[in-house]
């Protein structure tokens, strides 16, 4: 009687190792496909973030509550998680679009003029407004504190403030490889 082939530990984990390996490098769509950067960077779908989140100490204290993203007056704003508009208007004189995740998890955008209305369902990458020029007193860079431009993306539970970064996979955070040209010399 024939003995079926035995898999060695060795195959077993290359095997491994290799599915893990090429999985990392090239994830698959349905990974992310419920996750979307708000606005798309300069040189591809990632914005720089030009301002980090850093909660305060204690609640009433300050502190930065989010996170800044780079990016233009007139730049679509995006929904980064599927949802159901729960707020769209202005406070402070700002445009606010805020959409609730699930139970008590919701995100905010601003300085946006909405495109959406409250109670309408969006997926993640749905167009729900466009960046206003508005002045946040964080977004300011440039020469003689003008505006750079940015949209302050936050994330709430309740009423605890959390890093609105923790909503993307790993890999939609890391950078691409840099691509860089070989050097030569020309006539």
């Amino acid at each position: 009687m024939r003995r079926p082939p035995t898999v060695t530990l060795r195959t077993l984990v290359l095997c491994t190792l290799s599915a893990l390996f090429s999985w990392l490098a090239c994830p698959p769509a349905a990974a992310g496909a419920d996750r979307s950067w708000p606005v798309a960077g300069a040189r591809g779908p990632r914005p720089l973030v030009v301002g980090a989140w850093d909660p305060p100490p204690v609640r009433w204290a300050a502190g930065h509550r989010g996170v800044d993203l780079a990016a233009r007056p007139g730049t679509p704003v995006r929904a980064a998680a599927p949802g159901r508009v729960s707020f769209a208007g202005t406070v402070a004189g700002l445009g606010v679009v805020s959409v609730e995740l699930g139970p008590g998890l919701r995100t905010t955008y601003e300085p946006v003029r909405a495109t959406v209305r409250e109670g309408d369902r969006v997926a993640a990458g749905d167009v729900v407004g466009v960046l206003q020029a508005g002045v946040l007193p964080h977004c300011r860079g440039g020469a003689g504190g003008a505006s750079a431009g940015c949209l302050h993306w936050g994330l709430r539970r309740g009423e605890v403030y959390l890093d609105p970064l923790s909503l993307l996979p790993v890999w939609m955070l890391r950078r691409p490889p840099s691509r860089l040209l070989p050097l030569t010399d020309t006539p």
